[in-house]
């Protein structure tokens, strides 16, 4: 009998000292359980914010890629990939692909080097490093429209500041129309551009080495190694995670870039200029063929989305993703 009371005093003391605890670890989950939703909702506002500016413009343009649409005809009439069949057997649009690539290609590639070299000068101490930071980035913060009429009146083939320049120095006879011949014409978009994103990278890596610890660099140097040999072996794997999404940047927005473009050559001459952002505004505005025009963004964005992919993995093959971290 007092065994059997002594158990039982034992249980309901066991069960007392349980039943706080358990009901705490109940409590626990749920508050758990409401901290993950509550992030959830916290993050509702701006996913909704770019479903809307993002995701529905995207949509809708697929959408309407599959449809031979006139805004000034009555209705749509489905096609279903016919828009994109003819876009990638236009001559015209093939054309605008091989521009765009040599376009973006070189304009990228410039900018980085010019770039690299003016952010490794701008972090030299010199007197007045201050006011030459400032003015470097006037290319950078000047409006497209203004910088394209500036340059045309540089490059002008008649009176032109660079072909008087040139004459004057003796390495020209005659003036050469910069703009207006199909040899020129693409090199001299690509000039403006690297001269007006030249100060983007210069800025952007230039942040980047001053958040460099100096005694790396000092340790570098006890090491044995000079300046050459630190900055490719000690600054430059530091800066390119900063170099790699600067690029990407820079990639999509000079992809999509036509204001040079619209406002110096419109495409020519002789479709020497013409990229696939004006082909596509030109086939939409101009022949009112809005399908095929969205077919033609379309296939910039995936090949974009291809580019930069590819150039994401290759970095982060090479330790570029893990140096940033």
């Amino acid at each position: 009998m007092n065994r059997q009371a002594n158990h039982s005093i034992v249980g309901r003391r066991t069960s007392g000292v349980n039943e706080p605890l358990t009901v705490h670890v109940k409590a626990a989950e749920k508050k758990r359980k409401r901290t993950g939703l509550s992030k959830y909702l916290y993050l509702l506002p701006a996913a909704l914010l770019i479903v809307g500016v993002i995701g529905y413009p995207i949509v809708r343009a697929l959408i309407l890629s599959l449809y031979a649409y006139n805004p000034l005809s009555s209705g749509k009439t489905f096609v279903g990939l016919k828009n994109y069949v003819g876009v990638l057997s236009d001559s015209t649009f093939l054309k605008a692909m091989s521009n765009t690539a040599i376009w973006v290609i070189g304009c990228v590639f410039f900018q980085v080097v010019f770039g690299l070299l003016g952010a490794v000068l701008l972090n030299q101490n010199f007197r007045g490093r201050g006011v030459i930071r400032g003015l470097t980035l006037i290319p950078w913060a000047t409006p497209s429209v203004l910088a394209a009429m500036m340059w045309m009146w540089i490059l002008d083939g008649n009176y032109g500041l660079l072909n008087d320049i040139l004459m004057r120095i003796g390495l020209i006879v005659h003036p050469i129309p910069w703009i207006s011949q199909t040899g020129t014409a693409m090199a001299s978009l690509m000039l403006i551009d690297v001269w007006q994103g030249i100060p983007y990278f210069a800025v952007m890596l230039l942040a980047a080495m001053q958040t460099i610890p100096g005694d790396l660099l000092e340790a570098a140097k006890l090491d044995g190694a000079g300046a050459w040999k630190a900055f490719w072996k000690v600054v430059f794997p530091l800066m390119l995670p900063t170099l790699m999404i600067t690029t990407i940047l820079r990639i999509v927005w000079t992809a999509s870039y036509m204001d040079l473009m619209m406002v110096v050559t419109q495409g020519g001459p002789a479709y020497s200029t013409l990229t696939i952002p004006l082909a596509s505004y030109y086939r939409a505005y101009t022949d009112l063929k809005y399908g095929e025009a969205t077919a033609m963004a379309g296939i910039q964005a995936l090949l974009l989305l291809i580019v930069v992919v590819l150039y994401l993995r290759l970095m982060s093959n090479k330790g570029a993703l893990d140096n940033g971290k």
